[in-house]
């Protein structure tokens, strides 16, 4: 059984390793791909199709591929909107925050210091329940998936939702240092918290009052149950992870320029799966894996291998929606090009790139101004980057499917490939 085991993750790894290769080819299009035309070279002049109503952009990007999902008209993926759930469940989700809320400020702990309290109910009515709440939803969804049915009890539902609060709270607390650390001006429509008059630079404590309270709410709901431990220090062991991606990024961003000579796949990879993946996708299987009373660490190890290599993907869609997609739809502006982050594109570009592109991308990447993104973005088009991602797109998507469909230890498959309906927003 091991051995059999051992050689299906050799074959899994082959097949990711071949997807890799093909992507680094400098000549990326063979055959007919090589007719795929460039996204200025569309036939359709009007600004919008009237028949489908979608943006030329997003139709003129379809023609590289016979289907890229990331820009499949109203079906957009995990990374541009919001976890697919029911409308109960949402509205069961957001009616736990108000009572998380309360009990955080107005439990008589420190009446005397209110203002010390009504500043946290608004520091987490702000920041906490606006986003797409993916994790906070991701957790409820795997809990009442992996739990005996007998077990899902009113109270064990709430405790599930408010499990699914934490994660959004950690979340949150990465996202206000996050906005300081790149000066960020806007997140999710609205003024970045530390743009705010009223905080500027103080936002670091308030960060850490929003993780403080997220400890809280755990020691008030869970410090009785068996899985308690085990819950924090997988919040401690996530926070070590994103502060090590935070790190990894921000070592190529050192100076005024970032330093191309390091944008290579592996780093790439590093700093996804440490700042994004393991707290995204494995952290909220991960604790209804512990509430449903799973604590066996080869079956967490097998949904982390899937889990990480989703949250990959994640990153990479996110990546390319960024550059791509239409600011209206995902609901924020194209900034990764003006950051000079290590983005996915970014590292295939340098490995395709020729002396004189390579060129470009040194002396434009980075670069706030206007013409010179235009630039960044023309070179991406020039290399075939559109095509190229639809194509790892549909390569992952199967890698993904066959590597859920190895997975044992009573894991139910129907989790996983929800979370990967969701991700590439197919039927399956």
């Amino acid at each position: 059984m091991y051995s059999t085991k051992k050689s299906l993750d050799k074959i899994l790894q082959i097949y990711k390793n071949e997807i890799r290769r093909q992507i680094s080819k400098t000549t990326s299009v063979t055959n007919s791909d090589a007719l795929a035309p460039r996204l200025d070279q569309s036939a359709n002049k009007s600004p919008q199709n009237e028949e489908t109503g979608v943006p030329k952009k997003l139709l003129k990007l379809q023609k590289y591929h016979r289907f890229l999902s990331t820009l499949t008209p109203q079906q957009m993926p995990l990374a541009a909107r919001g976890l697919a759930v029911s409308k109960d469940q949402s509205r069961e989700f957001m009616a736990c925050f108000p009572d998380i809320v309360r009990d955080l400020t107005k439990t008589g702990k420190h009446i005397d210091v209110p203002e010390a309290s009504k500043w946290l109910a608004k520091l987490l009515q702000y920041n906490v329940p606006n986003g797409k709440k993916n994790r906070g939803l991701a957790t409820v969804l795997a809990y009442k998936t992996l739990e005996k049915p007998e077990n899902l009890t009113p109270e064990n539902i709430r405790l599930g939702n408010i499990m699914g609060w934490c994660t959004e709270m950690f979340h949150t607390h990465q996202l206000l240092l996050n906005d300081i650390m790149e000066s960020s001006n806007m997140r999710r429509g609205v003024p970045c918290w530390h743009r705010r008059p009223d905080v500027g630079l103080s936002g670091i404590n308030d960060a850490t009052f929003v993780q403080s309270a997220m400890y809280s709410t755990l020691k008030r709901n869970f410090s009785t149950k068996s899985y308690y431990k085990n819950v924090l220090e997988m919040f401690n062991e996530m926070l070590l992870k994103c502060s090590i991606g935070h790190y990894l990024e921000k070592q190529l961003l050192t100076t005024d320029k970032p330093d191309l000579s390091q944008f290579t796949m592996e780093k790439y990879e590093a700093i996804t799966k440490y700042k994004t993946a393991y707290y995204t996708f494995q952290m909220p299987v991960g604790l209804a894996l512990l509430m449903s009373g799973v604590d066996d660490p080869e079956t967490h190890r097998q949904a982390k291998t899937i889990l990480l290599a989703m949250g990959e993907f994640f990153q990479i869609q996110n990546d390319f929606l960024n550059c791509f997609g239409d600011p209206a739809v995902i609901d924020k502006n194209s900034c990764d090009i003006q950051d000079g982050k290590c983005t996915w594109l970014a590292v295939v570009a340098l490995q395709r790139a020729t002396p004189a592109q390579r060129q470009i991308m040194e002396e434009y990447y980075g670069s706030s101004k206007p013409e010179d993104v235009a630039k960044v973005k023309d070179l991406y088009e020039d290399l075939q980057l559109p095509h190229t991602y639809s194509v790892y797109e549909e390569a992952t998507y199967d890698l993904l499917r066959t590597q859920i469909q190895q997975v044992t230890r009573g894991l139910p498959h129907d989790l996983f490939f929800k979370i990967l309906e969701n991700i590439f927003r197919r039927s399956i």
